[in-house]
């Protein structure tokens, strides 16, 4: 019997790809809002017994909250297994506190996703290349979290773009364990910007621990909010010699006007990401940014 495939308001588009790809049954639904705001849901598919997936990214409090209401009312409706999909998880900017006082918000997320009710078969939540490798241990009460790695979709990206001669770079030493894996398994160079810090956030380059004069340059982060280190470490490629320069990251968010400051540095040829989050999702007919689906990914997943 098919699965059964839910998703939250913002991540239809992405559904609508997994259901196109995979054997799954479209889960319906009836939404609407009353008038002070509050979300009306109703779930209109029989779901007792049922596998289901809810495709739904906490890419903000309300779609969290979407996501933990039509999760828990579902298996509160007999589900018998049910699968969390969470291609963007939203808060891992706040993973550890550093100063006393500070909330830890991607715990606490992890804690509220965590009292869903468990269905019969269990609950398991899937995560795509998070930001911190420790937030899938904030998960408790049964819900098994699975860490899935998009490494293929990045090392597709770069054999296309990277051509016979390339260097996997990171934007600094913070993520060169990543991309020296990366470079390791496409058999080419890896290179990471050391820097110094000068006083507050004021951090200077005080060198490039590989030679990339002359070649194409492809830096990976997992992750792109406004494009501000990412223009700095291709600013830093471009001035040691670098050719054409490449970008892929997993999840663009571009905020703050992020992928045009990123079209406007001068120095970025492309740009490559998934679907993972709403605006990268919704990126159409974008000359220069190269949009790759998560869809079949989730559908090998989950078999």
């Amino acid at each position: 019997m098919k699965k059964i495939l839910f998703n939250i308001k913002q991540y239809k588009y992405l559904a609508e790809k997994v259901m196109a790809c995979g054997q799954f049954e479209q889960g319906l639904l009836e939404t609407d809002n009353f008038t002070d705001g509050e979300r009306y849901q109703r779930i209109l598919t029989n779901v007792n017994n049922r596998d289901v997936v809810i495709i739904g990214g906490t890419v903000n409090d309300e779609s969290t909250l979407e996501l933990f209401d039509l999760a828990s009312s579902l298996v509160s409706y007999g589900a018998g297994s049910l699968s969390l999909v969470i291609p963007y998880f939203g808060y891992s900017t706040m993973e550890r506190a550093v100063l006393p006082g500070e909330i830890v918000t991607a715990k606490a997320r992890a804690m509220l996703l965590s009292a869903i009710p468990r269905s019969n078969r269990g609950n398991r939540v899937y995560l795509f290349d998070i930001h911190s490798e420790g937030i899938p241990y904030y998960f408790e009460n049964g819900l098994y979290p699975v860490h899935i790695y998009c490494k293929s979709i990045v090392i597709q990206a770069a054999l296309q773009y990277g051509g016979d001669n390339f260097v996997m770079a990171s934007t600094d030493a913070g993520r060169a364990k990543w991309v020296e894996s990366l470079a390791n398994e496409l058999g080419v160079n890896a290179a990471f910007i050391l820097k110094r810090r000068l006083k507050g956030d004021q951090t200077e380059v005080s060198a490039i621990n590989a030679d990339v004069a002359g070649k194409t340059v492809i830096i990976y982060d997992d992750m792109i909010r406004s494009g501000g280190s990412i223009i700095n470490a291709a600013k830093t490629y471009k001035a040691a010699g670098a050719a054409d320069i490449f970008v892929i990251t997993t999840h663009g968010l571009f905020v703050n006007d992020g992928l045009q400051k990123l079209k406007n540095c001068g120095v970025i040829k492309k740009l490559i990401c998934t679907d993972s989050h709403v605006n990268a999702g919704s990126l159409n007919g974008d000359d220069f940014v190269d949009v790759r689906s998560l869809d079949k990914l989730i559908c090998e997943t989950l078999g």
